[in-house]
């Protein structure tokens, strides 16, 4: 009843209405209007938008969702925007889908695939039929039961691998190179004591990244060192959030069980950084006493003092190659055969490589580094 005119108000469609009208159950209804239409055939979506009309039951989007069978969105899971380079990469793909009216909804995930499996259902429900995914994990096993039902999927940073779903398309940087590339400039240096530094290297792109790394080292008939890894501070967790804080970890503990170390290759940029706070807490320069390389070129790297030499992905190219894949796999334009797009890294030499200091010149350099600290230390 309408307090002001005393007129009693229209009662609003229900699902049971819509049900009654379309000659369907209600669970149908309630299936198309949460994007679950795998199964709608097109003759029952059109009796369900016509219904919806009649009964001004659907407001105008989820009314364009029932006639093109999908939300007109695109789920992006990424493992923490904390790394400014997943922050970027929300931003290339936001603007590789704007040209076509398409919305990012993206989320992070930290690389927990429980996590990543109720977003992807969470979307799969609000009627995403598009997902991109940033997480690189070792299997993709995990995606079978939304690829099954018409999820069109495109994961990042990660390559094609023997036995993966068929249907998938895979769009990411040559990491095995990469890796390659980032320990080799170190090596023509003269270098011969080089660490790894990463979290755990259990994803596909960091297990690329560390390949590159021991092929390099044999091609230059150095023998592979386990004790000149460190893959993370032993617990699950993949370090996305806090990779400075484990960088710096990383390379205190490389420095204190090897002082000989005179250069390190970070699994990224964030690890790089928090590399040279480590080194400097020891009483060690970059790149005087110790080198250090990064990946993936984020904005940091080139305002850091010195500069940090870095291996680039083309990253707001491959954004484009990713979100453009989606959008077509969506209307129906792409061609059948999975995408395995791979692009080539490029390395950028900046101030935080040299050549590896003399033992004496090394040693000298550390006792002056720390009786300048016990010089400032405030008495």
């Amino acid at each position: 009843m309408d307090s002001e005119t005393g007129s009693r108000q229209p009662r609003r469609p229900t699902i049971r209405d819509v049900a009654r009208v379309a000659g369907v159950s209600p669970t149908t209804v309630s299936n198309a209007l949460n994007g679950r239409t795998g199964r709608l055939s097109a003759a029952t979506a059109e009796r369900l938008r016509r219904a919806c009309d009649e009964l001004g039951f659907v407001p105008d989007e989820l009314g364009r969702q029932l006639r093109r069978g999908h939300a007109k969105m695109i789920g992006l899971i990424v493992p923490s925007v904390a790394n400014p380079f997943w922050g970027e990469f929300v931003r290339a793909a936001e603007d590789a889908a704007r040209p076509s009216d398409f919305t990012v909804l993206s989320v992070s995930s930290d690389r927990l695939q429980e996590r990543e499996r109720a977003y992807t259902d969470s979307m799969y429900r609000l009627g995403i039929r598009a997902v991109l995914f940033g997480t690189s994990p070792l299997s993709l096993d995990y995606l079978s039961t939304w690829s099954g039902q018409g999820l069109h999927i495109v994961v990042f940073d990660r390559r094609f691998r023997r036995g993966d779903l068929p249907g998938i398309d895979c769009v990411t940087a040559d990491n095995r190179r990469g890796g390659y590339l980032a320990t080799k400039a170190l090596l023509d240096l003269g270098h011969r004591r080089i660490g790894f530094l990463s979290g755990p290297i259990k994803t596909a792109s960091r297990r690329d990244r560390f390949t590159g790394y021991r092929r390099a080292l044999t091609e230059a008939g150095i023998d592979f060192d386990p004790g000149r890894v460190w893959a993370g501070s032993g617990k699950s967790a993949f370090g996305d959030p806090e990779g400075g804080d484990l960088g710096r970890a990383g390379a205190l503990e490389l420095l204190g069980k090897d002082p000989s170390l005179t250069a390190m290759v970070a699994i990224n940029d964030m690890y790089a950084i928090g590399a040279y706070a480590g080194i400097r807490s020891t009483g060690r320069s970059v790149p005087t006493d110790v080198s250090v390389t990064g990946f993936d070129d984020i904005v940091l790297s080139r305002l850091l003092e010195p500069a940090l030499s870095t291996v680039r992905q083309p990253i707001w190219e491959m954004a484009r190659v990713a979100v453009d894949r989606l959008i077509a796999r969506i209307e129906g334009a792409a061609a059948p055969e999975p995408l395995r797009e791979q692009w080539s890294p490029e390395l950028i030499i900046r101030g935080s490589v040299a050549p590896p200091p003399s033992p004496a010149g090394t040693a000298a350099g550390v006792r002056k580094s720390a009786r300048n600290d016990e010089e400032t230390r405030p008495e």
